[in-house]
């Protein structure tokens, strides 16, 4: 999400659509052949459009402030081009090549839709189960969710929940376990008609983690390496970076400190919701991922009667490809982007389901700190191209892809895409600087606080989060959330009865309002936050938190 795109997901900005659209079914390709292993043929070559794609690939790097980026183009089953562009450190330089791992965050979702849909065929649950008949403590706020919640629902994004909501339960890295993260669930709030809209979460894959867990009787990471990284031959892809050695070609991922200057970012790891966004992969391992998806769940090696062995049927490949929450479309946020505006657009299986220039697309968005990531097929082209980064921008990955597409699709027309997206960041830059004037002018011009400083100290809970802490330290408040390390911050007294919270590691970009309700003899009875910026990720739900001073709530947590 950025100048800060949206970590976890998404961002929905690839097509950057907000208005309703259509429903729509995806058919499997017809006549696709098998892939081809990248060393049985020719390297096929590039299309003309793409004779000056290495200098391409390069503007996006500088225009987006993005260290490095790999891309894989593969058609008709053969890997046209995988290649690394730029660093992937900058301190000691080192360059990216198409073995460097990145974090691929929510692309992971298709292997964790594709592994539920391998037990189904393999008898061991049907995506249309309720997830209690798997999960049997399962529970969401409401009980007819709760009931009526199926497998195939956890993938889909239709639940009710808001978008993000119950994401600081596991991001940043939290204390809980995954099974903690689940059951506390059941106290996320509901704000929206189950499967009336979508709104991207990360939470229920949680939840599905568990499912591939309890149906299967392995770990989420033995599954996914046994089942689907073996067969693809995806020798080079870890699950998570508790998995990275040293000496392993990784790439340092990168984030703007303060919306601002780039700085390298800590690896994290999603160990307490692997299926959301858990995996490292290179573009050399995503090509055959590709390849094996555009071929229907087909791989390179024969059965023992001559027909390609399968990671999963074309069954569960149009299951996984048939949209099930139509996703509003509407007007392009700046003219240049009208050509990029869909037909239909919503979301399948873990899948984005859209059109370009007369094709469908199957494709997918990942993003977290550091990182932020593209897979986008072709099925009736056979086509398909993966953009990894080690920076935070949507923009860069967006500008790459779409060149590609035009180049196979449209050949002939050169969009400079870069300039495009150039301009469409800064505009978002530039709302996001008129967000922050309107809170500056709306502010008292001698600012006071409703009580003495030092009275805004205390514990609070929240029913699905838990512990909130405010300490007063050395006449300065400090907040903690006490499950999260990287949510510790310092307040600064903003007017009557809210604060400034800025976070000590500022490459999060996710300061926000703190506001204390008083009542009647000015005690304070709860404390509300909200992100400052629009251009924070939306994984930071500090607005879904109903924090409780310590004792006042005790029930929360039952």
């Amino acid at each position: 999400m950025s100048s800060r795109m949206s970590l976890r997901a998404a961002i929905a900005a690839a097509l950057l659509v907000v208005a309703c659209g259509a429903s729509a079914q995806s058919e499997p390709a017809k006549g696709t052949p098998p892939p081809i292993g990248i060393n049985d043929s020719v390297r096929p070559a590039l299309p003309p459009d793409l004779s000056d794609f290495a200098a391409y690939v390069d503007s996006a790097r500088k225009a987006f402030g993005v260290p490095g980026i790999a891309v894989a183009i593969v058609k008709d089953g053969k890997v046209v081009m995988e290649q690394g562009f730029g660093d992937k450190s900058l301190d000691p330089k080192q360059p990216v090549d198409a073995h460097t791992l990145f974090a691929i965050a929510s692309n992971t979702k298709a292997f964790t839709a594709a592994a539920l849909q391998q037990l189904a065929e393999a008898g061991k649950l049907k995506m249309d189960d309720r997830v209690i008949d798997h999960l049997p403590w399962f529970r969401m706020s409401d009980p007819y969710v709760t009931h009526e919640m199926r497998i195939r629902d956890l993938l889909a994004h239709r639940s009710g929940l808001s978008l993000g909501a119950g994401d600081l339960l596991y991001w940043p890295p939290t204390s809980y376990s995954t099974k903690e993260v689940v059951e506390r669930l059941k106290n996320v709030p509901i704000k929206n008609g189950f499967r009336s809209g979508y709104a991207y979460d990360n939470i229920l894959f949680a939840v599905a983690t568990l499912v591939i867990e309890q149906a299967s009787g392995q770990s989420y990471a033995d599954y996914i390496r046994t089942h689907l990284f073996q067969p693809v031959g995806m020798d080079e892809s870890l699950i998570d970076k508790n998995d990275i050695k040293p000496g392993m070609d990784v790439a340092t991922g990168y984030a703007k400190e303060n919306f601002k200057n780039l700085k390298p970012v800590p690896p994290m790891a999603w160990s307490n919701d692997p299926g959301a966004g858990g995996i490292y992969a290179s573009v050399h391992d995503l090509a055959k991922w590709m390849n094996v998806q555009l071929a229907g769940g087909a791989l390179p090696q024969k059965g023992a009667d001559g027909k390609p062995k399968r990671i999963f049927s074309e069954d569960s490949q149009r299951q996984m490809w048939t949209m099930l929450t139509p996703i509003k479309v509407g007007k392009p946020p700046i003219p240049e982007l009208a050509p990029i505006m869909p037909n239909f657009y919503g979301y399948g299986e873990s899948w984005f389901l859209s059109d370009y220039r007369g094709r469908r697309l199957a494709w997918h968005t990942g993003g977290w700190p550091g990182f932020v990531s593209r897979v986008t097929l072709v099925p009736e082209e056979h086509l398909g191209v993966v953009v990894l980064t080690n920076a935070e921008s949507g923009a860069a990955f967006n500008a790459v892809t779409y060149r590609v597409l035009d180049a196979y699709l449209h050949p002939g027309e050169k969009t400079d895409w870069v300039a495009v997206y150039d301009k469409l960041v800064k505009k978002g830059e530039a709302n996001a600087d008129d967000s922050w004037a309107k809170h500056q002018k709306a502010r008292e011009k001698n600012p006071k606080l409703d009580l003495p400083q030092a009275s805004y100290a205390g514990t609070f809970k929240d029913p699905w989060y838990g512990e909130v802490i405010v300490t007063n330290e050395g006449g300065k408040l400090r907040m903690r959330f006490a499950h999260t390390r990287q949510l510790i911050g310092t307040m600064t007294p903003w007017q009557h009865s809210t604060f400034v919270v800025k976070w000590d590691d500022r490459t999060l970009n996710a300061d926000a309002f703190a506001t204390y309700t008083l009542d009647a003899d000015g005690k304070i009875t709860e404390l509300r936050m909200q992100p400052i910026s629009p251009l924070t990720d939306f994984s930071f739900d500090f607005q879904d938190l109903r924090l409780k001073p310590l004792g006042k709530d005790k029930a929360s947590d039952e």
